[in-house]
């Protein structure tokens, strides 16, 4: 856009002269610097890139920056120098025996629930059953397995069921015998809530490891193999039978066959369709008796033993548990 131009101008007359031309000139210079103009032309194109410049000073450190992402993680390194051994830590709290799920069975023969061994966590408490017998069968139960340890009591615990769907519950002369307690002999048999008195308690006991029973047919209490603790002690009793000569037996190694009280008369019999119990004199203990070492191969000699003696001829057993300890 085109504007317009003010020019002030003072006249300059110059001679031919060499003096005058001098004086004209100087004029000149001084009309030139008087000279005012107001003009503002057309914008020009940009010009050219010009040359670099020298590098300028170094600036000052800018303010610290925020902290930058996490990176990818690094190769692993070589492992380093075993270090030296650390100084003996404190000892800690004494730790307690894993339980394996083993179970075994303790019978106290008296009205008192008895307790499980030391380290050992009771399951359940019940009733000693040592055997059922129905339609003139028996069917015997271990007494060293849970299944002797009841949790409830019945003169008939069973029932019975024929092929034509139905089913019966004491409608029979069916028994079931139980471990008894050291209460008198009752001259009469027993019933409703008297029958208490004479039936054996017993709990269930989770254990850390294997449980057996060692006998030693010998008055002598034996110990138990190396590497092995002792439970508890008793009388190595091996078999039972009652009426119509039924009865059944325990497995010597089972904790079952070491009674920890010996009874010439160790169960009682009880009637499912009365709902009694009595000691009955076609009922037979069996124990291990003792053997001495120069009478092994040579016939027995008959003997009987009255009242106190009882136990005079009774093997002793012992029932021990596996060590679970690190030696």
């Amino acid at each position: 856009m085109r504007q317009l131009v003010s020019i002030r101008v003072i006249g300059i007359f110059c001679s031919h002269t060499e003096r005058e031309k001098q004086n004209c000139a100087v004029r000149t210079e001084r009309f030139c610097s008087n000279l005012q103009l107001d003009w503002e032309g057309l914008k020009g194109n940009p010009g050219a890139p010009g040359s670099s410049g020298l590098p300028g000073l170094p600036g000052q450190d800018g303010s610290k920056g925020d902290r930058g992402p996490d990176g990818l993680p690094g190769p692993p390194g070589v492992p380093g120098v075993r270090g030296e051994p650390g100084p003996r830590g404190l000892d800690g709290r004494p730790g307690g025996e894993k339980l394996m799920g083993m179970l075994v069975v303790r019978h106290s023969q008296s009205y008192n629930i008895p307790q499980c061994p030391r380290g050992m966590k009771k399951m359940w408490d019940g009733y000693s059953l040592l055997y059922i017998e129905g339609n003139e069968k028996s069917h015997n139960q271990d007494l060293g397995f849970a299944g002797s340890c009841m949790q409830r009591f019945s003169t008939m615990p069973f029932l019975f069921c024929d092929f034509n769907s139905v089913c019966n519950y004491a409608s029979r002369n069916d028994k079931s015998y139980w471990l008894s307690t050291n209460a008198p002999l009752p001259m009469m048999p027993v019933g409703d809530s008297v029958i208490q008195e004479y039936i054996s308690r017993c709990v269930v006991c989770e254990t850390p490891a294997n449980v057996i029973a060692v006998h030693s047919q010998s008055l002598s209490i034996p110990e138990c193999p190396r590497g092995w603790n002792s439970l508890w002690i008793g009388y190595s009793f091996a078999m039972h039978t009652a009426a119509g000569a039924e009865g059944g037996g325990q497995s010597l190694s089972s904790p079952g066959s070491c009674l920890e009280d010996f009874r010439a008369t160790p169960f009682i019999e009880c009637n499912g369709a009365r709902g009694t119990c009595h000691y009955f004199a076609n009922k037979f203990s069996f124990w291990l008796t003792t053997i001495d070492d120069e009478e092994q191969f040579e016939r027995p000699a008959s003997v009987t033993l009255k009242a106190n003696d009882l136990r005079t001829k009774v093997s002793r057993c012992n029932v021990c548990v596996k060590s679970t300890t690190v030696t």
